[in-house]
């Protein structure tokens, strides 16, 4: 399946528009053909086509066609497949060496008579035997482009009249011309990439551009110890699986293609380097890379702006349009050894794509301040979660489990119900106590990590009733004694820096001392800072201290008890109630201008 798409993506990429996107043909060439031999489909000639056209320098250039790939020219007589010069093609003498052109023509023929069986039915080379057969040298010495064609031996080949293509480029005879051996040594089998009887590929093509993988390149597909050769198979290792010649080079040359340093088709997520492109052209078919990527300097809300035209798109019902039944595919590479493993595989179509997407960001929504970004990127995600140096005060990259990010992505498209990797919770939980401090990085990577959990639980049915998902904004309706921890952990806090005149004014507060025994073990810890809340509730005026104090009895209505101990989840469900209750002190309440009243007492 992943050959086969990616062998489909290299013959689109064949025929692109920019030449300079525009991948090498295997087995074919551009060529300039001055003349083309029009005939029916019963041999008759229509007309000696001139496909010369006046440039820009005023000089007259041929059209150019995609033939078959030319035979090096020497002294001795070679022909190429259904293009060739005036001589190979119709065996006219033009420059006084008869014998020589009879050789030629002949060449010419047989190398036509030697194509499969298949390409010899087709309408276009049988037209070519009738036109050989009833040859008729007065009727092409009629045609007002003859002289022109006879005094410079030019280029010719054949088309069909009403044909747009050539002979050659008809599916049945570029099939068999990809099905030519390049090796005389290669066994004919069934490709299990195409389908097609062709000669195999014994060695395949290195894919470079994998990240961590031998500079020189690596292998997909390889065989190199009898231990994984069977069937008798031995020491010719393409047969073990075998893939024609035309179908390695074309997978080969995509994916190297799609894993190039300027490639807007490939993003490096952890030790994974993951590319994307899709069946038919589609302006999202670069989307996931500037989604997941980390958007350039120059532009920092290029991610915003793609996720923004993908939901657009979904949302308009696009997907119905252009882009019906265009398939978009997610590979994931990582390094092994001297091979290329694949780390995951997905293909789904717009809408599935742009939902797996949306769910992605929803699951991610938090409140967050004017600086955050709507849309963060993985990079910053998988950042946030692992330890700070002085060079990457914002967490070193490379300090990232290698496979967590591509797992990340993995679980995005695996669909809406799918956990993200239970690493990614536990990392982010445990920078959020190494640090004391839950910012909107690590507090999105938690409610996401436990919604999808909270979801995929909620299938399986149990005795306990389903919980409910967390929602970007504090919930005051959320009972869970973690979360209601967090919130509780939060308030103390905020009564200490109001007693100190506001935040900024005290050198550490209880979250330096305290936030990770109140996290993990909160009964070794709140009842100390309950007790020690009462001092500074003495500081603050009666209002303020009566609002803290019908918060603090809302907070702990519904907490019977303090727990000895955590569990990871529950300490993730924590650092959310702490971070959405700080967030609600900060955040300015549009129905009411009293921040008393409002939970925001300052």
């Amino acid at each position: 399946m992943i050959l086969q798409a990616l062998n489909d993506y290299y013959r689109r990429k064949c025929d692109d528009a920019d030449p300079a996107q525009r991948l090498p043909v295997f087995g074919l060439e551009q060529k300039e053909i001055p003349f083309v031999l029009e005939i029916t489909t019963e041999g008759e000639l229509v007309q000696l086509l001139d496909t010369r056209t006046l440039n820009e320098k005023k000089k007259k250039a041929a059209q150019t066609f995609r033939v078959p790939q030319g035979v090096k020219k020497t002294s001795g007589v070679a022909a190429n497949l259904l293009w060739d010069t005036l001589e190979y093609v119709l065996g006219v003498d033009t420059k006084g060496k008869p014998e020589r052109v009879a050789e030629q023509h002949t060449h010419f023929v047989t190398r036509i008579e030697a194509l499969p069986q298949s390409a010899r039915d087709d309408a276009g080379i049988q037209a070519i035997f009738k036109f050989f057969a009833c040859f008729n040298l007065p009727q092409l010495e009629a045609q007002p482009t003859w002289a022109q064609a006879l005094e410079t031996n030019a280029v010719m080949s054949f088309r069909l009249h009403g044909d747009v293509d050539l002979v050659c480029q008809r599916p049945a005879v570029v099939k068999a011309v990809l099905n030519v051996t390049t090796d005389e040594d290669a066994r004919l089998a069934m490709c299990l990439v195409t389908g097609d009887d062709a000669p195999v590929q014994r060695l395949h093509a290195s894919i470079k551009g994998v990240w961590g993988a031998q500079s020189s390149g690596a292998n997909i597909v390889s065989f190199n110890a009898r231990a994984f050769e069977s069937y008798g198979k031995t020491e010719r290792q393409g047969e073990n699986a075998p893939v024609s010649q035309a179908a390695a080079f074309g997978y080969t040359t995509a994916l190297n293609h799609l894993l190039r340093k300027d490639s807007d088709q490939r993003i490096q997520v952890g030790d994974a380097s993951t590319v994307f492109w899709s069946d038919r052209d589609s302006e999202f078919e670069s989307v996931a890379a500037d989604i997941f990527g980390d958007p350039p300097k120059d532009d920092p809300d290029r991610s915003a702006h793609a996720v923004q035209a993908l939901f657009a798109a979904i949302q308009s019902g696009k997907q119905g349009g252009l882009d019906e039944g265009n398939r978009f595919h997610v590979l994931g590479l990582a390094p092994n050894a001297a091979r290329i493993s694949i780390r995951f595989y997905h293909c789904l179509p717009l809408a599935e794509l742009g939902e797996c997407i949306r769910q992605h960001f929803t699951d991610l929504e938090i409140a967050r301040g004017p600086y955050d970004p709507q849309y963060p990127s993985l990079k910053r995600l998988l950042q946030a979660v692992c330890l700070a140096t002085s060079s990457q005060p914002q967490g070193d990259i490379e300090r990232v489990p290698p496979n967590l990010g591509g797992a990340i992505v993995d679980a995005v498209f695996a669909g809406p119900d799918t956990p993200y990797p239970s690493l990614w919770l536990n990392a982010a939980v445990g920078r959020c106590r190494a640090e004391k401090n839950v910012n909107y990085y690590r507090a999105a990577a938690i409610k996401a990590c436990l919604n999808r959990h909270i979801r995929r639980s909620s299938v399986t049915p149990t005795n306990q009733p389903p919980e409910k998902e967390f929602l970007p904004m504090l919930d005051l309706t959320n009972t869970n004694p973690a979360y209601r921890l967090g919130r509780l952990f939060a308030v103390l806090e905020r009564i200490q820096e109001a007693s100190a005149g506001g935040p900024g004014k005290l050198n550490s507060t209880i979250r330096d001392r305290y936030y990770g025994a109140a996290s993990s073990t909160p009964v070794a810890v709140f009842t100390t800072l309950l007790r020690l809340k009462n001092s500074h509730l003495k500081k603050l005026p009666i209002g303020q201290a009566a609002w803290f104090e019908k918060l603090l009895g809302e907070i702990l209505d519904s907490v019977t008890d303090f727990p000895k101990h955590l569990p990871l989840p529950d300490q993730g469900r924590f650092a959310l109630g702490y971070y959405h209750q700080r967030q609600d002190f900060f955040t300015r309440k549009p129905d009411d201008s009293n921040p008393i009243t409002e939970g925001n007492p300052s």
